[in-house]
């Protein structure tokens, strides 16, 4: 496993959550729960929520603080993978949005929904992408405004949930650090156990669906529960098995944050300490595919990752989905130091893309008001051009 070969090494990241907090005491103000009901059932104490924030701002934030940690520049990105349930659109992609704001013209965008296996997922492809040499850096980012999705009357989820973003930029190295293996699976036959069920083409919106509440995330918790007790310790032992690395080399794990119990149970089925899996779900909360890359962040900021450790990051959720990423930390890459010109060439190209979106928008009201402005030759005195 020290061979030199080609890797997919993260050499940036970065987070961002919402000021915005909201504690289990101000949920208990308008719920029928506490915060010792919530603590003893999830460990869950506060959570983070977008307050005039949508997806793409807390993913761009995360992005723009990896690529300071790498001191990258935004050129060489070559594709923008972002995990997200709760995209800005339905269409134009999340990740678009993110393209354009940090000024990386020659990458190419795309979102990904595997629900809160979404970074897992994202990670896999953009490791394959670099092990094909297809591209030598590509940004993975796990985004998500659950917030924008939870019925705050549903107290099944609404204690569980909040919002935030994380971000990883992986570089192709020929070092022994970076992804070892990964490991993905699918069982679309629990699709109804975590669903949004309107909204999409199988039930467009409509009047009717708005007032049933059919917008809102809805779950089968105690299915939930069991199928990811089930699938996290079996994803632990999958990717470590692509590359026979024991348990015992583990320093790591990493899980979606989901649930204190879930977590607790998996350490059991696995024969080890639950202080081997980093949690700060009593921070956060569920944020979904945010949670994991929010977690490495957290554990690189109090000095629990440490270079050349083992990390195994897994996650599971909606689809029903789940996935499982082995790394190495890597050693001498994302210092934090930042050359001065690159800080400032990356200054650049921020404050370009925003005068770019600024320019098309005032075109496009231009556009609207000449569309709109009364001909001299029309006897109504008024408006629609043909």
């Amino acid at each position: 496993m020290a061979e030199s070969r080609r890797h997919a090494t993260v050499i940036g990241w970065g987070t961002y959550a919402p000021e915005h907090v909201v504690t289990n005491a101000d949920l208990a103000a308008t719920l029928d729960t506490s915060d010792e009901w919530i603590r003893s059932r999830t460990g869950i104490e506060r959570r983070h929520v977008a307050a005039g924030e949508a997806t793409a701002a807390m993913a761009i934030e995360a992005a723009r603080a990896a690529l300071r940690v790498a001191d990258a520049d935004p050129y060489q990105i070559g594709l923008v993978l972002v995990a997200t349930m709760t995209p800005d659109y339905p269409s134009p992609s999340t990740a678009c949005l993110v393209q354009h704001a940090l000024g990386a013209a020659h990458a190419g965008a795309v979102d990904l929904n595997a629900g809160c296996s979404g970074f897992c997922y994202a990670l896999a492809l953009a490791n394959a992408a670099i092990l094909s040499g297809e591209h030598d850096m590509v940004l993975v980012i796990g985004a998500d405004t659950m917030s924008s999705i939870v019925d705050k009357e549903d107290r099944a989820t609404a204690v569980l949930f909040g919002d935030g973003a994380g971000a990883l930029l992986l570089g192709a190295t020929n070092g022994p650090a970076g992804v070892l293996a990964t490991w993905l699976g699918a069982d679309g036959s629990g699709a109804e156990m975590l669903i949004v069920p309107a909204g999409g083409s199988a039930l467009p919106a409509s009047a009717e669906t708005v007032a049933r509440r059919q917008h809102y995330l809805t779950m089968d918790g105690n299915q939930v529960f069991r199928f990811a007790v089930r699938m996290l310790p079996r994803a632990v032992e999958q990717v470590l098995g692509r590359v026979n690395l024991p348990l015992s080399e583990v320093d790591w794990i990493i899980p979606h944050q989901a649930n204190r119990r879930i977590i607790e149970a998996a350490a059991q089925k696995l024969e080890i300490p639950s202080e081997r899996f980093y949690l700060n779900l009593q921070e956060y909360g569920n944020t979904s595919a945010a949670s994991i890359p929010l977690a490495i962040g957290d554990a690189v900021a109090d000095g629990s990752l440490l270079p050349g450790q083992h990390v195994v990051l897994v996650g599971f959720g909606a689809g029903l989905t789940w996935g499982a990423v082995l790394l190495r930390w890597g050693t001498g890459l994302g210092t934090g130091r930042t050359t001065a010109y690159r800080y400032l060439w990356r200054w650049l190209l921020y404050r370009w893309a925003a005068v770019q979106t600024l320019g098309r928008r005032l075109a496009a009201r231009v556009r609207g008001w000449r569309l709109r402005r009364p001909r001299p030759d029309d006897p109504s005195g008024g408006g629609q051009r043909h």
